[in-house]
């Protein structure tokens, strides 16, 4: 126990100091264990993919909130992924709650809701697609290599010819600017409405 602690330790550490290579060693430990959770909880890939993403970035942003003392790294990445899915279940009841008028929209399990699910995913499809045509070509690439082939940072930097570095840093510059498009879009549609 003692060994893992110390191995989990020195990981966080050097993770914290900004060494990719760290946080790539436990991506490939541990990635399955927090897909398969996330996966088991929501029952949709893509959504365990996202929360997948999250839950390491969110390591890579915050590795202080690692108390290996408490537990392991692998349990702290279990729970963080466990209460990701469940947010994001939770969300997504709510969200299908409030669409629900009686009368209004259509039953929740007959074909038109089947259709009208159908729609959205295939607008959220196109509309991601038009986003990620707005990122510099390098940073869509390492998007598409990463999260539609499911690459890791190191394979993406081995497919591409360039630094883990580069590769870690067009990612997270490309997904910060995404979260920027979206963030400013979803503003907008507030101030829309209101």
């Amino acid at each position: 126990m003692a060994i893992s602690s110390d191995r989990d330790a020195l990981l966080v550490a050097r993770i914290g100091a900004g060494d990719d290579s760290a946080l790539a060693a436990v991506y490939d430990e541990h990635a399955g264990l927090v897909y398969g959770l996330a996966r088991q909880v929501t029952r949709d890939d893509e959504l365990a993919r996202d929360i997948t993403q999250e839950v390491f970035a969110c390591l890579w942003e915050t590795p202080s909130r690692v108390d290996v003392s408490r537990g392991s790294l692998r349990t702290y990445l279990a729970v963080l992924a466990h209460r990701r899915a469940v947010d994001e279940v939770r969300r997504q009841e709510a969200r299908s709650r409030a669409e629900t008028v009686p009368g209004v929209m259509p039953e929740p399990d007959g074909p038109e809701t089947q259709v009208l699910a159908a729609a959205a995913r295939t607008w959220r499809g196109k509309r991601l697609a038009e986003l990620l045509g707005a990122l510099p070509a390098e940073q869509r690439t390492a998007v598409q290599l990463a999260y539609y082939e499911g690459l890791t940072y190191v394979q993406v930097a081995r497919k591409l010819g360039i630094p883990e570095g580069t590769a870690k840093y067009r990612l997270r510059a490309a997904l910060a600017r995404l979260r920027t498009l979206l963030t400013d879009e979803a503003d907008e549609a507030r101030e829309a409405i209101s």
